[in-house]
């Protein structure tokens, strides 16, 4: 196969695997997959530990099992939003890693010459971030169980939201870590971008409780339209509109895919 080694990183002039390369995406895929299960205990594991270590500093030191929110138990209510906040820490951190690590180790080429198209490179690597975000979410529900009840209600919701959250964080990671060029900065866009957002979403509250402009600002935030669309699919029970939330979810990853393919397809901060 002849290949223009000047062209664009994931752009080859020449291929022979047809309209996809699956193989090579199958491939890529599988070594992000690999990469987060060897150490497991800290990818998987942990994010359950801190949890359930959230729930039970709700539970028992803030008084928790008491309290209602909009006439549902408090810890029936808090739960979904943990998963949600696991699910967008975890998917963030996984694409942003492994891109930051790999810039940083010098072994990005073996990402970047094989023959896939930048479409190719940004589904691997995003639907790595996907993965470890559903493994996870899958995880804490199960560890959740005994101590907060979590029947699903609306299962489509809980699909489509999981789902939506854990693409637009490994979008986001994805970006995060062609951009950065040491761990300060991917640690600036966590501290300072993905937690206050997931914070301040109304993981832990109801924002109907909050005044005005803190309600309309909190409705600014698309975290807050993922995290109410699980807690519907939960608990069926939404404080936002469930058709405003699909469209930005839907939306918003559609902008941040189109956004790291051109990245990926010039090649910026990834050419030697």
């Amino acid at each position: 196969m002849e290949s223009n080694t000047s062209a664009p990183y994931g752009h080859l002039q020449s291929r022979q695997f047809g309209t996809v390369n699956w193989l090579g995406v199958r491939t890529l895929y599988l070594k992000e997959v690999q990469r987060f299960f060897k150490v497991f205990l800290q990818t998987i594991v942990a994010p359950a530990v801190t949890t359930l270590i959230f729930l039970a500093i709700f539970a028992l030191v803030l008084g928790g099992q008491d309290r209602t929110v909009n006439g549902l138990p408090f810890l029936e209510f808090l739960a979904p939003g943990l998963v949600m906040m696991a699910i967008l820490q975890n998917s963030f951190a996984n694409t942003a890693s492994s891109v930051l690590v790999s810039k940083i180790q010098g072994n990005i080429v073996d990402i970047l010459m094989p023959p896939l198209s930048a479409g190719e490179l940004t589904f691997a690597l995003a639907m790595g971030g996907v993965t470890r975000g559903a493994l996870v979410a899958v995880t804490i529900w199960l560890a959740l169980l005994p101590f907060a009840p979590m029947s699903i209600a609306h299962f489509w919701a809980v699909l489509y939201f999981a789902l939506s959250a854990a693409l637009t964080l490994s979008l986001m990671g994805l970006l995060t870590g062609i951009c950065a060029e040491k761990f300060d900065h991917m640690a600036t866009v966590t501290n300072f971008v993905i937690m206050p957002l997931s914070f301040l979403s109304g993981t832990f509250y109801s924002i109907d409780l909050l005044p005005d402009p803190w309600h309309t600002i909190s409705q600014l935030n698309p975290f807050f339209y993922l995290i109410d669309g699980l807690r519907y699919g939960f608990i069926d029970h939404a404080e936002g509109a469930l058709a405003v939330g699909v469209a930005v979810s839907f939306l918003l990853n559609i902008g941040l895919w189109m956004i790291c393919h051109r990245i990926l397809r010039s090649g910026y901060k990834l050419k030697a």
